[in-house]
């Protein structure tokens, strides 16, 4: 079994503030001496991992899904690295303010210390491989968004992309207005959401089920290919972290093989 090392107090200069963060390393990981391992960053850290010290309710169990594809033969050991979300979720996982909402955002910011200081860190401290190819970023709603911005904003750092349950829509859909180019980089692009999936915070219905899809087929007419992008709507799925646990193990089978 794997481990999850958490550290506390982690500096954000770029945000003026610490984080927690929770580093899973993969059976063997001391052992192998001279192994370089790929990346998976990814949000709402609380919620990641099966753990005593993670969220009391429902989560990804990532750390058991990816072991059991390991085990499986499917795909390598990866390292996670799960960032805890701060008091201003919202505002910290938006990389343009929502204009009705007061237009805060601290996206950019986020973006900037993962970059900056998180990712420069983790290479340096683990062994890791720190090419594009083998490192990515995944999470859920708005987590999925900033998951998508950073693909956008940093494709020479970030090469895969795991969108859960996207908040595409957001700033009235303003990433389909910013994403218009392949970067014509390595990419790998995992989207998914309920088929019928939505949520009407504060009387707003967020359409996520028809949101995905157009933005899947928005990618596709930029020159995406079925090997760089993937959209899975399921059935009866909910905007939950229990809906993104069941679909994270076929995900990651793509997502990381």
């Amino acid at each position: 079994m794997g481990y999850v090392h958490i550290l506390r107090d982690f500096s954000s200069p770029q945000e003026g503030f610490t984080r927690t963060v929770r580093i899973y390393t993969p059976e063997g990981y001391d052992a192998q001496g001279e192994h370089l391992y790929p990346v998976l960053y990814m949000h709402d850290g609380q919620n990641v991992f099966a753990h005593p010290e993670s969220a009391l309710f429902d989560t990804w169990c990532a750390n058991h899904a990816l072991e059991s594809l390991v085990y499986g033969g499917y795909v390598e050991p990866w390292l996670i690295v799960a960032v805890d979300s701060g008091a201003g979720r919202m505002q910290e996982y938006s990389p343009w303010g929502e204009p009705h909402r007061n237009g805060q955002t601290r996206g950019e910011l986020y973006g900037r210390f993962l970059v900056e200081q998180l990712k420069p860190y983790v290479d340096r401290v683990y062994r890791t491989r720190p090419g594009p190819e083998w490192t990515g970023t995944a999470g859920s709603s708005l987590g999925g968004l900033i998951s998508l911005y950073l693909g956008w904003k940093y494709p020479e750092v970030f090469g895969r992309i795991g969108a859960f349950s996207p908040s595409v829509m957001w700033n009235r859909g303003r990433l389909f207005e910013q994403w218009n180019a392949h970067p014509r980089r390595w990419t790998r692009i995992y989207l998914d959401a309920g088929s019928t999936e939505s949520i009407v915070p504060g009387g707003e219905v967020l359409d996520y089920g028809n949101s995905a899809l157009h933005f899947y087929e928005h990618l596709k007419r930029l020159g995406y290919a079925d090997h760089e992008l993937a959209l899975v709507l399921e059935p009866g799925g909910e905007h939950h972290e229990s809906a993104w646990q069941r679909r994270l193990p076929a995900a990651l089978h793509w997502l990381l093989s």
